[in-house]
């Protein structure tokens, strides 16, 4: 990942390449449809986003999108991203193919799920002594 003193994630995508560009273009907006209600964020050096928790970040390199959704995102879609490559809570997306946004929808929409599910079983414990 290229090392950007961003302080908003627009200022992030406009330090890359057009190309790069159109592919994080592209991330970001079929994030933010699949969660509306998320907030972005610079975290780590990188665009995030947060509903209830933390959902997804993205990056950007020289030839892929990386794209992490730790660690549930991963494992719960592990069949489907087994076609890309993937390391420790992340996957790389080439910039030499399209961009998977169906299966980038799967996995946010999951990750929201998976945060009011969670928020829920807080809630139950604290009232639920």
């Amino acid at each position: 990942m290229k090392s950007i003193p961003a302080e908003n994630i627009n200022e992030y995508i406009a330090a890359f390449p057009k190309e790069t560009q159109k592919a994080l273009k592209e991330v970001r907006a079929t994030i933010k449809k699949a969660a509306p209600g998320a907030e972005e964020k610079i975290s780590y050096g990188m665009p995030a986003y947060t509903y209830k928790g933390m959902l997804v970040y993205f990056a950007g390199y020289k030839n892929h999108v990386g794209f992490y959704a730790l660690p549930t995102g991963h494992a719960a879609f592990k069949k489907e991203l087994s076609v890309y490559k993937t390391g420790k809570g992340s996957v790389q997306f080439p910039l030499n193919q399209p961009m998977p946004l169906k299966l980038i929808t799967q996995i946010v929409k999951f990750k929201v799920k998976e945060n009011i599910e969670k928020e829920k079983l807080k809630g139950k414990k604290v009232h639920g002594r």
